[in-house]
């Protein structure tokens, strides 16, 4: 609320108490037997009600605006926590995927050298059979139409 930023809190406070006081007041003043006071006694009590209403609808806007100055305080700490451990992680990702390259370029380097070994020992002895020999070319045939 705007009026918070302006006023301390402790005025709210008052406005309460300055309430309380005049409704008390216009109780005492029935028994006083000077009819020009009991004359204004109907409008100090709406005044009177009035604060009371204010004061404590005030005092809960400041409890309020407390409890969420706290809980802000405590997310800009987390945050800055966060921010410090992703730091941190971010550092070791990188450390984690740069090896594992290296992992993955070295076995890749060893499949290589086994499939070129095992490619040069079937090459020379691959056999068909003259049915698969005939479908490929009837594909190719296909195709090209």
């Amino acid at each position: 609320m705007w009026i918070l930023k302006f006023l301390p809190d402790w005025i709210f406070y008052v406005i309460f108490l300055i309430g309380v006081v005049g409704i008390a007041a216009t109780f005492f003043l029935k028994l006083i037997p000077i009819p020009a006071l009991f004359v204004y006694r109907i409008p100090i009590q709406i005044v009177s009600i009035l604060l009371v209403a204010f004061g404590t609808f005030m005092s809960g806007a400041v409890w309020n605006e407390d409890a969420w100055k706290a809980r802000v305080a405590e997310l800009q700490k987390e945050v800055a926590e966060a921010e410090a451990k992703s730091g941190k992680v971010t550092v070791e990702t990188i450390t984690k995927y740069v090896d594992r390259t290296k992992v993955i370029k070295e076995k890749g380097e060893e499949i290589i050298k086994h499939v070129d070994r095992e490619v040069i020992k079937y090459n020379d002895t691959c056999k068909l059979t003259n049915d698969v020999v005939k479908i490929h070319n009837n594909a190719t045939k296909m195709d090209s139409k």
